[in-house]
C-alpha cells in the first residue's frame, strides 16, 4: 500500500482480490467513521473498475488517492503505461455537473502542478456519473499535458483508457518511482491558512525544495525566539522580510495558529479585505468540517486569532491592563501610521486631541505591558506602500530606540535593502541589549508564482523604466508563465477564461485612480464585497470568477488568484520614456508631485501585476480622440513600452484538432462514432 493512498496494488492483483478485503484495508485508513454511503459507493466502485480493467495486464491502481492540497482526495488513480488516470465516481448520478467538473480537472491539475513524478506525464480527469446515459466519448487536450476531463457512465472506461493510450508520448515510469516522487504544494493563502487552523505544519503545505526551505526555517527561528523569551523572560521583536509572494503572511498565520508555543498569540493587519477574505474562509471551512457547528461559534474561534490591527490599536486605548495575547504578529508592519496621520484619526474619530504617539509606537507600548515577556513579530514587505500616512521603518525604529531599549532586537540581514528600508533606515545604530541580525529572518523565494520565481523582478525593472532588463527577466519565464497584451478587452477575458481551468481563479484588477476605464466597462469605484469576489462559486455573479467586478490594490493587496487580468489605465502613463504620475479629479487630469504620492502609485501597480499565480494578460485601452480624458497618446505609449519589455501582444491560441476515428464501437455498445480530439 502507498503512504499516499487508502489502497494500491497491481492492477493484476486487484483484480482477484476479494472486494470485502479491500474494502477493509479502504475502512482501516478512514480517519472518520465509516458511512454506508462509502461502503457502497467503494463497491461500486470496485465492481465497475473490475469490470473494465479484466484486459489490462500491468498498471497500478490507487484508491483515495492523496492530492498534494491538503485534505483532498481522488476517488481513483490509475498509473498505466506512464500515463495517470485521475477518476472522480458520482454514484447513481444522472448528469455531470459543472462542479464535478471542475473537481476532477482541479485534482489533475494539482498533480501536474505539485506532484514532481507528474510533470512531464500526460494526465487525464475521468468524471463517472453512473446514472447517466451513454454520451459522445471526447478525449481533447489541454495545457500543459493535463487533458480536458473526459465524461463516463463507467461502462467505457476500458475504451476511454485504451484510446488515452495511443495518443502522444509514453513516459517510461514505473509506478513506483512515479508515486514516490515528493510533493512541492503551493498553497493558496486561503488555502494555507485553512490548512494552519487545522493543526497541519507549514512543511506539510509549504514545497520542500531547496529554493523555499527558508518557509520552514522562518517559522523554526521565530518559535525558537519565542520560546527562548519566554524562558529567559525577555521582551523581544523581530523583523522578518520577503519578496512579494514569499511567504510573510503564511509565516504570521503560523505563528499565530500554532499550539507549539501554548501561549495566546494573534495574527493583525490592517488590510481589512485580507482580514475578511481569511476569516470568512476560515468560518466556511470549518462548518464544512463541522456541520453541528454554529456559525456563531465557528465566527468565534476565527476572530481570536486574525484580527484587524486598528481594532486591536483601540483596545490599547480603553484598556489598561496588558493584551490577552503575548505573541502579536503584525502584518505589513511598514504600512502602520505615522504620527501625523495617527494624531488627526485620534483627534477627528476618537475624540483625543494632541495625541502624540505614531501607530507602531502605540502599539509596542500596548504591548510592552506585559510585566515579563512578550512577543512582536513584524512582517515587512518590499514596495508594498500604496496609501498616504504610511511611516515605513523608521516609526518602529525610532520607538525602539526612545521608548524600549530594554527589548531584544532580532532583523533579518536585508532589512536594509532598499526595497525595505529605502537605505534610510539603521538598526546597527540601537543600543538595546540584543541586536541580532539572522538571514534566517529574510524570505528570498516566491510562493505565489510557483511557475514564475522571477516576475517580481521582471515587475520592478518594468516599473523602473529599464525595459531592457525587464525583458531579460520575462525571457527567463516566457515558456511557464504567460504575460500577454491587448487592446481588446473582450479578447483578453475570452483568453483568461481559456486559461483558467478546474477550480482556478480568474479576476479583473485595476488601480483606484483608473478612473477613466469606465467607458471600457471596468468600474473601480463599484460596491462590492472581497468575501463574495474571492470565495464565491464561479457560478455566482459577484465573484472574481464572471469577469464582472473589479478588484483595486487596496483589495488584492495580500491576496492572490491563478489568473489576472490587469487593465492599466492614463493614472500612470508612459510617454517620452518615462512613467508619468497622474490624478483624475472632477473633470480632468492634474498630475501627481509629492514624491509619496508617485510612489504609492507605482506600487499600487507593482501590487497589481504581481497577484496572479500562473498568468497575467494586460488591458491598455485604445483612448478615444473625441474624449479629452481619453486621447489615444494617453495609453500608446504605455503599449509601446511593454512590447519592449517582452511582453506578447494576445494571439490566437486556438489550434486545430486533428481528428481520430475509434474502432470496436459497437462492441463498446455505441450507437455513434467516437471524435478524439488531439
Amino acid at each position: 500500500m502507498s503512504d499516499r493512498s487508502f489502497y494500491s496494488d497491481s492492477i493484476h492483483n486487484f483484480l482477484s482480490t476479494p472486494t470485502i478485503q479491500i474494502i477493509g484495508q479502504l475502512a482501516s485508513s478512514q480517519a472518520q467513521d465509516l458511512v454506508a454511503d462509502q461502503r457502497h459507493a467503494w463497491q461500486q466502485q470496485i465492481r465497475i473498475l473490475r469490470d473494465q480493467l479484466s484486459e489490462f495486464l500491468s498498471g497500478q491502481i490507487y484508491f483515495e488517492f492523496a492530492i498534494p492540497r491538503m485534505g483532498r482526495r481522488s476517488d481513483v488513480v490509475l498509473f498505466i503505461e506512464g500515463k495517470v488516470f485521475v477518476i472522480e465516481f458520482k454514484i447513481g448520478a444522472t448528469g455531470f455537473s459543472s462542479e464535478d467538473r471542475r473537481q476532477v480537472e482541479s485534482y489533475a491539475l494539482d498533480l501536474k502542478n505539485f506532484h514532481s513524478g507528474s510533470h512531464a506525464i500526460q494526465i487525464f480527469p475521468i468524471l463517472v456519473a453512473t446514472g447517466s446515459q451513454p454520451k459522445l466519448m471526447s478525449i481533447a487536450s489541454g495545457s500543459f499535458d493535463v487533458f480536458e476531463p473526459v465524461l463516463s457512465n463507467g461502462t467505457n472506461l476500458r475504451l476511454i483508457i485504451e484510446s488515452a493510450l495511443s495518443i502522444g508520448k509514453t513516459e517510461h515510469w514505473n509506478a513506483t518511482d512515479w508515486v514516490s516522487t515528493p510533493y512541492k504544494p503551493t498553497p493558496t493563502i486561503v488555502e494555507a491558512a485553512q490548512a494552519l487552523y487545522a493543526q497541519h505544519k507549514v512543511s506539510d503545505i509549504a514545497r520542500s525544495d531547496a529554493g523555499a526551505v527558508n518557509l520552514t526555517r522562518t517559522t523554526k527561528r521565530l518559535f525558537e525566539i519565542a520560546g527562548h523569551s519566554e524562558t529567559a523572560r525577555r521582551k523581544s521583536i523581530c523583523f522578518v522580510t520577503g519578496v512579494p509572494g514569499a511567504g510573510k503572511t503564511l509565516v504570521g498565520l503560523a505563528i499565530a495558529t500554532n499550539d507549539q508555543m501554548q501561549q495566546p498569540a494573534v495574527f493583525l493587519s490592517g488590510n481589512g479585505p485580507l482580514v475578511d477574505v481569511l476569516r470568512e474562509a476560515l468560518i466556511r471551512d470549518d462548518l464544512a468540517r463541522n456541520p453541528k457547528q454554529t456559525r456563531v461559534g465557528a465566527s468565534s474561534k476565527v476572530k481570536q486569532f486574525i484580527q484587524n490591527v486598528h481594532n486591536f490599536r483601540d483596545c490599547a486605548l480603553v484598556e489598561t491592563n496588558p493584551p490577552y495575547e503575548r505573541i502579536v504578529v503584525f502584518d505589513e508592519a511598514q504600512r502602520a501610521w505615522d504620527l501625523p496621520h495617527t494624531s488627526k484619526f485620534m483627534s477627528r474619530k476618537r475624540g483625543r486631541p494632541n495625541f502624540a504617539q505614531s501607530e507602531p509606537a502605540l502599539l509596542i507600548d500596548y504591548v510592552n505591558r506585559h510585566d515579563d515577556w512578550c512577543v512582536i513579530v513584524a512582517l515587512i514587505g518590499g514596495g508594498q506602500e500604496i496609501n498616504s500616512g504610511e511611516i515605513g521603518l523608521t516609526g518602529w525604529r525610532d520607538a525602539i530606540r526612545e521608548q524600549h531599549q530594554d527589548w531584544d532586537i532580532y532583523v533579518s540581514d536585508r532589512l536594509a535593502d532598499p526595497e525595505y528600508a529605502s537605505g534610510e533606515v539603521d538598526f546597527e545604530s540601537l543600543s538595546n541589549q540584543v541586536v541580532q541580525f539572522e538571514p534566517d529572518l529574510h524570505l528570498s523565494t516566491s510562493m505565489r508564482s510557483f511557475r514564475a520565481e522571477s516576475m517580481s523582478g521582471f515587475v520592478h525593472y518594468l516599473l523602473e523604466g529599464d525595459s531592457e532588463t525587464a525583458a531579460i527577466r520575462l525571457a527567463q519565464i516566457r515558456e511557464t508563465y504567460p504575460v500577454r497584451v491587448t487592446r481588446d478587452l473582450a479578447e483578453a477575458k475570452k483568453w483568461l477564461s481559456k486559461q483558467a481551468r478546474g477550480n482556478e481563479t480568474k479576476g479583473i484588477v485595476a488601480s483606484s485612480g483608473g478612473i477613466r476605464l469606465k467607458p471600457s466597462g471596468i468600474f473601480v469605484k463599484s460596491d462590492h464585497t472581497p468575501t463574495n469576489w474571492f470565495l464565491n462559486p464561479p457560478s455566482d455573479v459577484r465573484s472574481c470568477h464572471f469577469l464582472e467586478e473589479v478588484a483595486t490594490e487596496f483589495e488584492i493587496q495580500g491576496l492572490e488568484v491563478d489568473w489576472s487580468l490587469v487593465a492599466w489605465d492614463a493614472d500612470y502613463r508612459f510617454i517620452s520614456g518615462h512613467f508619468q504620475h497622474w490624478d483624475f479629479r472632477g473633470t480632468k487630469w492634474q498630475m501627481r508631485k509629492a514624491i509619496a504620492e508617485k510612489k504609492y502609485l507605482q506600487n499600487a501597480y507593482r501590487v497589481l501585476l504581481t497577484r496572479a499565480r500562473q498568468g497575467v494578460v494586460i488591458f491598455v485601452p485604445n483612448g478615444n480622440p473625441e474624449d479629452p480624458t481619453r486621447p489615444r497618446e494617453f495609453y500608446d505609449g504605455t503599449y509601446e513600452y511593454l512590447l519592449t519589455c517582452g511582453v506578447e501582444p494576445l494571439e490566437s491560441d486556438a489550434l486545430d484538432a486533428n481528428e481520430i476515428r475509434i474502432p470496436h464501437l459497437e462492441k463498446a455498445g455505441w450507437d455513434q462514432s467516437v471524435l478524439l480530439q488531439v
